[in-house]
């Protein structure tokens, strides 16, 4: 796996590649994360974000399941953040300020 993009066997047996869009090490659960979207969209027209804990200094390059809502919670806040921060960066205050 290289830090852009990497390619799986889905459910159906096809192979997709998938772009990394962030990688990070918790220090509440200690575990690895990867954050990555093969770039379709759900029926809201939102681009589909998976995640999946990683080993990265392991030469098994395997994605493990997030099975506690613990973990999800950890991941859902760094997206949030994430997302505000983009939205500020675009400007979407229109420069103002409050």
């Amino acid at each position: 796996m290289d830090n852009t993009s990497f390619s799986m066997i889905d459910e159906e047996g096809k192979e997709v590649t998938y772009d990394v869009l962030f990688t990070f090490e918790s220090d509440e659960t200690k575990k690895n994360y990867i954050v990555y979207t093969d770039n379709s969209k759900d029926k809201d027209g939102n681009i589909e974000v998976y995640a999946s804990i990683y080993y990265p200094n392991s030469d098994n390059k395997k994605l493990d399941p997030i099975t506690t809502d613990k973990e999800w919670k950890v991941i859902e806040t760094i997206l949030d953040t994430l997302q505000e921060e983009i939205r500020n960066k675009n400007g979407d205050n229109n420069g103002e300020t409050e």
